[in-house]
C-alpha cells in the first residue's frame, strides 16, 4: 500500500563548518531540539535516457532513517512535491511503477545514482511542543551508477522541511534568518539534480528559443498541452480531484489546435492523432460526465422545499449514480495502461521532435495565426445563426450543441493565439468563452432532462412517486429556455466586429 504526503521544503548551501543562527528568534519557533544522526543510503532509478529527471520526478529506494522504503516524488510547484511512499522491498512496487508509466512507456528503470547521506536532524517546535519544521544538515556523497559509473561527488547542504499541516510562511521566516547569517539558497532543486550534474549525467532538455514564426508559436502551444497531459496522468491514476477534467482539457486543446492550424501542420499526421485523442477523452469521460451531472441534479434537489421531495428521491439518485459510475475508474486505469494510449504519447512527442510543418509555418505570426482564428470564428457564426433561426425543440437543441463545440474550438484558438497576438486574442478568447458558457449550460440541461426522464421511469416502475423528477424536468426545461433567450445578446456582444478587427491590427 502506498502512502502520500505533501513535501514543502527549502534547500541551502553549507559546508561542515557552517554555523546555524539562533532559530528560536524566528517568529513562532520556541525551541530547537536535536533529533539525532542517521545514515541514509538511497539508490535512484530512472530510464537510461533520464526521462524522470527531465520531468523533475525522483524515484528512489532508501534504507536507514525512520522512513526506509520506496519514495516517488512528483512536482507540484517550485519547492513543493507530492511524495508517495511504499514499504521497502527488493522490487519496485507496482503502484509506483504505474505512476511513472506515461514517462517510461516500457523502458526499463535502472539504477542511475547512489547517495550516501549522513543526516543530523533538528526539530523546530512551538510553545506547545508541536513540531513546525525539520532542519537537516546533510553530508552527501554521490556515486554515478549509470553507464561507465564510478564518478563521484560530495557536498554539504541544509534542508528545511515543513511539518505536516504547517504554515508555509514559516519557511520564509526561517529562510530569511538563514540568509541573514550568510547561508545562501541552493542552486539545485534536489540532491538528485545536483548529483546528476556533478557526475556528468545530463537529462534531456527541450531547448526551444523564443517563438519567431507562426510554426514556432503553434509548436510552443502544443508542447504545453502535451506536458499537461503527461503531468496529469499520475493524478488520474491517484484519483485526484479535477485530474480527469484537466487531462480531457489537454486532449481537447490538442485536437482543437490540430484542426485550427491545418495550414501550419500536415493533416495526414495530425488527423490520426486527433482521433486517438478523441478516444482517450471519451474513455476517461464516463466518470467525469457522471460526476458533473450528479452535482447538477443534487443541486436541483437541494433547491426544492422538503414538502416537494416525494418518495426516496435521494436514495434513487444514489442508486442511479452508482449504476452509471460502476467500472468507470477501472475503465480509466485500463485506458492509461493500454498500449494504444502509451503509443499516442510517444507519437505526440515524436511530432514535437520532428514537426510536420507546412509552408505557412514560416509565415509571420501576425498574418498566419489571425487567419486561422477567424476561420474558426466563421464556423461558429454559421452554427449560432443556424441555431437561432430554429424554433425551440430537439432540432434547436442539437444545433446549439454543435454551436457549443464550435465556441469551444474558437475559444481555444484565441487562447493559443494569445502569446503571438497579445491582448486582442485574449479578449477574443474571453468573448468566445462567454458564448461557450451559455451554450454549455443549455447542453447540460438537455443531458439532465434525459437523465431525469429515466429516473422518473425507474421510480414509477418501482412504485415510487415520479412527481419530484417531473418537477425537476420542468425546472431544467425552464433553464434551457432562459439560456436560449440569453444567447442573442451574448452573441451580439461576442460577434462585435471590433474584436475580430483587433486580431489583424
Amino acid at each position: 500500500m502506498a502512502d502520500t504526503k505533501r513535501e514543502i521544503e527549502r534547500k541551502y548551501e553549507a559546508d561542515p563548518d557552517t554555523d546555524l543562527p539562533d532559530l528560536t528568534r524566528v517568529t513562532g519557533v520556541s525551541a530547537v531540539a536535536d533529533h539525532g544522526v542517521a545514515e541514509l543510503d538511497a539508490t535512484y532509478y530512472d530510464t537510461a535516457d533520464l526521462r524522470l529527471a527531465a520531468a523533475t520526478i525522483t524515484l528512489r529506494r532508501r534504507t536507514g532513517g525512520d522512513d526506509a522504503g520506496w519514495h516517488l516524488k512528483l512536482p507540484v510547484a517550485p519547492g513543493v512535491r507530492d511524495e508517495i511512499t511504499a514499504p521497502l522491498s527488493p522490487q519496485l512496487p507496482r503502484a509506483l511503477a504505474a505512476l511513472v508509466r506515461a514517462r517510461t512507456r516500457g523502458a526499463a528503470l535502472v539504477p542511475v545514482i547512489r547517495l550516501a547521506t549522513t543526516r543530523a536532524t533538528t526539530l523546530l517546535t512551538d510553545a506547545d511542543g508541536t513540531v513546525l519544521a525539520e532542519l537537516s544538515r546533510d553530508a552527501v556523497r554521490a556515486e554515478r551508477l549509470l553507464g561507465d559509473g564510478g564518478a563521484t561527488a560530495s557536498w554539504d547542504e541544509i534542508e528545511v522541511e515543513l511539518a505536516d499541516g504547517g504554515e508555509p510562511r514559516l519557511l520564509d521566516r526561517v529562510g530569511k534568518r538563514l540568509t541573514k547569517a550568510g547561508i545562501r539558497a541552493a542552486d539545485s532543486p534536489s540532491k538528485l539534480a545536483r548529483a546528476l550534474a556533478e557526475t556528468g549525467l545530463t537529462p534531456p532538455v527541450t531547448e526551444a528559443g523564443p517563438p519567431g514564426n507562426a510554426g514556432d508559436h503553434v509548436l510552443a502551444y502544443l508542447r504545453e498541452q502535451v506536458d499537461a497531459l503527461l503531468a496529469h496522468d499520475p493524478g488520474v491514476r491517484r484519483d485526484l480531484p479535477d485530474a480527469v477534467h484537466q487531462t480531457r482539457v489537454a486532449t481537447r486543446r490538442l485536437r482543437s489546435a490540430f484542426r485550427t492550424y491545418r495550414k501550419i501542420l500536415d493533416r495526414t499526421v495530425t488527423d490520426p492523432l486527433g482521433e486517438e485523442l478523441k478516444w482517450v477523452a471519451g474513455e476517461l469521460g464516463v466518470a467525469r460526465d457522471t460526476e458533473v451531472l450528479l452535482e447538477r441534479l443534487r443541486g436541483r434537489l437541494d433547491e426544492l422545499p422538503r414538502t416537494l421531495l416525494l418518495g426516496p428521491v435521494r436514495g434513487r439518485l444514489r442508486v442511479w449514480s452508482a449504476a452509471r459510475g460502476s467500472g468507470a475508474r477501472r475503465k480509466a486505469l485500463t485506458t492509461l495502461d493500454s498500449r494504444r494510449y502509451l503509443a499516442l504519447l510517444t507519437s505526440l512527442e515524436a511530432l514535437l521532435a520532428d514537426p510536420p510543418l507546412l509552408k505557412a509555418a514560416r509565415g509571420a505570426p501576425g498574418t498566419v495565426i489571425p487567419k486561422a482564428v477567424l476561420k474558426d470564428y466563421d464556423r461558429l457564426a454559421q452554427r449560432v445563426e443556424h441555431a437561432l433561426a430554429l424554433p425551440s425543440g430537439d432540432e434547436r437543441d442539437l444545433a446549439m450543441h454543435d454551436a457549443r463545440k464550435a465556441a469551444k474550438r474558437a475559444r481555444y484558438a484565441g487562447e493559443a493565439a494569445t502569446p503571438a497576438l497579445g491582448t486582442p486574442a485574449k479578449r477574443f478568447a474571453k468573448a468566445m468563452k462567454s458564448v461557450q458558457t451559455v451554450l454549455g449550460d443549455h447542453q447540460d440541461s438537455v443531458v439532465a432532462r434525459d437523465a431525469l426522464r429515466n429516473l422518473a421511469i425507474q421510480a414509477h416502475g418501482a412504485g415510487e412517486s415520479a412527481f419530484t423528477w417531473g418537477l425537476l424536468y420542468a425546472h431544467e426545461q425552464s433553464s434551457a429556455s432562459a439560456r436560449e433567450r440569453e444567447l442573442p445578446a451574448i452573441w451580439s456582444e461576442a460577434s462585435a466586429p471590433g474584436l475580430r478587427a483587433a486580431l489583424t491590427a
